[in-house]
């Protein structure tokens, strides 16, 4: 029989998540950080918060989870 370590497959699963976060933030981050004309920086913030709060109820999801079927149904695809 296989044996899953899921303190293991959680790393994994938070690695992929912050991996996710890091992608959708980027837009965002690059219009707050070269201040691009045209683009607003409540806007942009009021995006990374949106992101923040559905990466942080994909990190609980992430914690409660008791098998890798339950891990893989939280993960971004």
């Amino acid at each position: 029989m296989i044996r899953i370590d899921m303190n293991k497959a959680r790393d994994i699963a938070h690695e992929r998540r912050r991996v996710a976060r890091a992608e959708e933030f980027k837009p965002h981050d690059e219009a707050i950080m070269k201040q691009i004309p045209g683009t607003s920086f409540e806007e942009a913030e009021a995006a990374r918060q949106q992101i923040r709060e559905k990466y942080a109820v994909m990190q609980e999801q992430i914690e409660q989870a008791q098998t890798v079927d339950e891990l893989k149904a939280v993960l971004p695809t």
